[in-house]
């Protein structure tokens, strides 16, 4: 797939008919019915998009970082690079579990060899968290995977050929027996729960931000926690609706509380990048309300808050690092008044900080906005306790950029402070404009959006796939199917 370049990709994305697009495919292991399967769709392609983009930053943000083992180092950044992209772009449940496992081996290595003081007890408690989700979304796999085929347990089959075609479940989502959909989907949750993180599996992350090297941080944060949200969209709601529907009150519930709790503990926190860590938390939390919303809107501004999460907060943990890599210290109470010293910094940090708690012209605000129009035609009330997150975001992040960057210069060692380099804006200034163009111009992320978020919403909404059906437009599941496989 590396033949295609990313305007050919998203402009075919755009304007192609079928749901899933530049298709690799080819035999694999023909025993169980495994097969080397590749595609992409409009939701896929712009995380793909967000992987290579913010992968590129964090190789230029490591030249001067790191300084021991550097081959090994790039040699694992590659090897996470390639997980991430075979996550999002398999159309096999095996071949995805595959990728799902080999972006955990060199995240562990590049915490635990290349990260902070407490990088091994990081490294550990990121790798069985972890592990635990994805041996549970194993089991999940499988179910399926046997349902769909010779039978499982109680539940008898369907005597399908074995496969593990990931649009074939979609077909049969509407003959999963609803316990069966109930059990799945709680496997499939934790799995993936764990990887957002959604509260309170979330305890994991702060660690390993903390830890994790500047362009590690940038990863986890930028492209590998949406790996969950697009576990979520990708499986549990097309595949799952009955259980997802089901659960949604609690789903929904779980959602606010991380909103919340998130916000809450990083107003207390006096690290910059543990307080960064915790607005993950809030800010995802923002993005599974808003795919938990199951209508067009919610969705759309669920997937688009994921590119925005990425590159608002994959750029402050670059920022971070650049200040870190200057004063060796992340402490807020080391700074102050350093606006005078670091002009650029601190007008880029601004930028990326308005960025992260929704300024209108930037895309934080296209993301929120439309995931509030999702969330309050579902339940006006969770819009909101929603909106109470939001300004929870907007105080903490202010106050944090208030006490670094305003006031009297007392620190001396703040004095002298060299400002941004070349190779630093390099990085951090095509950031700022994607934040701008999101921002200014979201018409063409909606339109790559578009097709996959109404498939999904046709597929767990059925009030929605109703009125479809009564405009004229084919709302079968076998029709849609049909058009993924032709």
């Amino acid at each position: 797939t590396t033949r295609h370049s990313a305007p050919s990709v998203t402009i075919a994305i755009q304007r192609q008919g079928e749901l899933f697009q530049f298709r690799e495919s080819a035999n694999w292991i023909e025993a169980v019915g495994a097969r080397y399967e590749f595609g992409v769709d409009g939701i896929a392609v712009l995380l793909v998009l967000l992987t290579t983009f913010l992968g590129v930053a964090a190789v230029l943000s490591s030249w001067s970082a790191i300084q021991v083992r550097e081959k090994e180092y790039y040699i694992f950044m590659l090897l996470l690079q390639t997980g991430m992209l075979g996550v999002f772009m398999a159309m096999d449940f095996f071949l995805f579990y595959v990728f799902w496992e080999v972006m955990l081996v060199p995240m562990y290595f590049l915490i635990g060899i290349w990260g902070g003081p407490r990088r091994l007890y990081a490294a550990i408690k990121f790798f069985l968290y972890t592990l635990v989700g994805s041996v549970l979304m194993l089991l999940g796999i499988l179910a399926l995977y046997f349902f769909n085929s010779t039978g499982l347990m109680g539940w008898g089959g369907l005597g399908n050929p074995r496969s593990f075609f990931i649009p074939q479940f979609h077909e049969i989502s509407s003959q999963i027996p609803p316990d069966l959909q109930f059990w799945i989907f709680l496997v499939f949750f934790v799995g993936f729960a764990i990887k957002v993180p959604m509260f309170p599996f979330h305890t994991w992350l702060p660690d390993a931000h903390v830890e994790a090297p500047t362009a590690g941080s940038v990863i986890l944060a930028g492209v590998l926690l949406k790996m969950g949200t697009y576990g979520f969209v990708r499986f549990s709601l097309p595949i799952l609706p009955a259980a997802t529907i089901r659960l949604l009150p609690w789903l929904a519930g779980l959602s606010i509380v991380g909103i919340l709790y998130g916000a809450l503990v990083a107003m207390a926190q006096k690290d910059m990048k543990k307080l960064v860590a915790y607005s993950s938390v809030s800010h995802l939390g923002f993005v599974m309300l808003g795919i938990f919303s199951l209508n067009t809107a919610g969705i759309n501004g669920g997937v688009l808050q994921m590119i925005n999460h990425g590159l608002s907060t994959g750029a402050l943990f670059l920022l971070v690092g650049v200040i870190y890599e200057r004063r060796h210290t992340r402490m807020i109470a080391d700074y102050g008044g350093i606006s005078s010293e670091m002009p650029l910094f601190a007008t880029i940090f601004m930028v990326i900080t308005l960025s992260s708690i929704g300024l209108p012209t930037l895309n934080g605000f296209i993301g929120e906005f439309t995931i509030l129009v999702g969330v309050f035609n579902r339940t006006w009330w969770w819009a909101l306790l929603a909106v109470i997150g939001i300004v929870l975001g907007a105080a903490y992040m202010l106050w944090m950029y208030q006490r670094v960057f305003f006031g009297p210069l007392k620190n001396p060692e703040n004095k002298g402070l060299d400002d941004l380099n070349g190779r630093e804006l390099a990085y951090l200034l095509p950031i700022v404009a994607m934040c701008f163009w999101i921002g200014l111009y979201p018409k063409p992320f909606f339109e790559i959006m578009e097709k996959p978020v109404d498939y999904i919403v046709q597929k767990v909404d059925p009030e929605y796939a109703a009125a479809v059906a009564d405009d004229g437009e084919p709302s079968a599941d076998a029709d849609r199917v049909a058009e993924v496989e032709d």
